[in-house]
C-alpha cells in the first residue's frame, strides 16, 4: 500500500502515564513547541476525547478524529471510523498520530517513527500505556536530555524508526 510516512506523536511519563482527566498531566513549554514543530502540515489522527482534550483547532495541521459514534460532527474536523478511513482520508499529506492510547496501539504496528517525549517523573493519571521502546520493532536514533527547570520536571526527547 503506497501511504504517506506515519509518525506517532506520544508524551509518557516514565510510570507509563500519558493522561489525567482528558489532560496532560504536566506543562512543559518546550514540549508543546516540539510537538507544533512536529505536527505542522500534516494530518493529526487522534481519538474523539484527544481531539476535546485540546484548546480547540490547531492552525496549519489537519484534524482527522476517529470515533465510533456515526452522529458525531465539530466544525473543522474530518470526521472517520476506521484505520484505514483515516489513512485514506489523509491522502498524501504526512500522518501525525497523537492520541489517545487506543488509537496509538491501532497505529504502533503500522507507523514508521515514533517521537517520544518521556517525562522523566512518576505522574498521576488515569491513562497509561507500555512504553514501546520494549519492542524489537524500533530503533533509536536520537535522544536529547532537558534538565528540570522551576515547576517543569524533567524530559528527554527519543526518536524510534522501524527497525
Amino acid at each position: 500500500m503506497n501511504r504517506p510516512p506515519i509518525t506517532i506523536v506520544l508524551a509518557r511519563a516514565i510510570n507509563g502515564v500519558i493522561g489525567k482527566d482528558n489532560d496532560l498531566p504536566w506543562h512543559i513549554p518546550g514540549d508543546l513547541k516540539r510537538f507544533k514543530a512536529l505536527t505542522m502540515g500534516s494530518a493529526m489522527i487522534m481519538g474523539r476525547k484527544t481531539f476535546d482534550s485540546l484548546p480547540g483547532i490547531l492552525p496549519g495541521r489537519r484534524h482527522i478524529v476517529m470515533t465510533r459514534d456515526r452522529d458525531w460532527a465539530a466544525e473543522g474536523v474530518e470526521v472517520v471510523h476506521d484505520l484505514n478511513s483515516a489513512i485514506a482520508r489523509a491522502g498524501n499529506d504526512p500522518i501525525s498520530v497523537i492520541g489517545g492510547a487506543a488509537v496509538f496501539q491501532l497505529f504502533e504496528p503500522i507507523a514508521d517513527r515514533i517521537e517520544l517525549t518521556e517525562v522523566l517523573a512518576e505522574v498521576e493519571g488515569d491513562v497509561t500505556m507500555p512504553d514501546l521502546r520494549s519492542s524489537e520493532q524500533w530503533r533509536e536514533i536520537a535522544s536529547e536530555d532537558h534538565l528540570p527547570s522551576g515547576t517543569v520536571p524533567g524530559w528527554r526527547t527519543v526518536t524510534l524508526v522501524r527497525a
